[in-house]
């Protein structure tokens, strides 16, 4: 199997592992009732942002800067979801949230953010997704009645996003959607309330 089949079949199911995490938030969030918190929607956001570097490898093809955004966004998603752990690690402080397996979405958030930095560098470590040769078009030829009339237009193997990776990138850009359209009805245009209970903007929609 080509090195950037394979690449792309990887980023494909991290971004499946992406969108579960988001749908498993939607999950407390819809049926449970569970609001996200200001620091849990930038959490949301950071794997948003984690998930769009994964997209660029699938649609394009893996390059160091688009696991860099992948990384950064994973950094950055981990400082807030320590935050967050912190601000609750101290006994009488009182938790946020359900627990799930007994941690709190946040811990899980943390422990997530560190398995994506240190997945994303050891794929990084693998030369052959950067390699020119990966990248070359490959030209195949036309045949008519077994003769050849001429050359298909060169393809970049790394343009073909397969069904897999096809199929992951349409249920994570639902998922960021959806995610995008809680955070506005949640917060509207202004900063989200510290302790939410209800929709801001539908409670302002019923007001009218």
């Amino acid at each position: 199997m080509p090195a950037l089949s394979v690449a792309r079949a990887l980023n494909a199911a991290g971004l499946f592992g992406c969108s579960l995490i988001l749908l498993v938030a939607f999950w407390f969030q819809i049926v449970l009732g569970e609001l996200p918190c200001p620091l849990c929607v930038l959490q949301r956001a950071a794997f948003t942002a984690v998930g769009l570097g994964l997209v660029l490898n699938i649609c394009d093809r893996p390059r160091p800067s688009h696991y860099a955004i992948v990384i950064l966004s994973a950094v950055v998603g981990g400082a807030i979801s320590a935050r967050q752990t912190a601000l609750h690690i101290v006994p009488g402080t009182g938790t946020y949230g359900a627990d799930l397996l007994g941690l709190h979405f946040y811990v899980w958030a943390l422990i997530a953010f560190t398995g994506i930095v240190v997945a994303t560098a050891i794929l990084c470590l693998w030369d052959g997704q950067f390699s020119a040769e990966s990248a070359l078009p490959r030209p195949e030829t036309i045949s008519i009645l077994g003769q050849p009339t001429g050359t298909a237009p060169a393809i970049l193997p790394g343009t073909r996003a397969g069904a897999l990776g096809l199929s992951a990138v349409l249920l994570f850009l639902v998922v960021a959607l959806a995610n995008a359209g809680s955070t506005f009805a949640e917060c509207g245009i202004g900063l989200c309330p510290d302790n939410p209970v209800s929709y801001e903007m539908f409670d302002r929609l019923i007001a009218r």
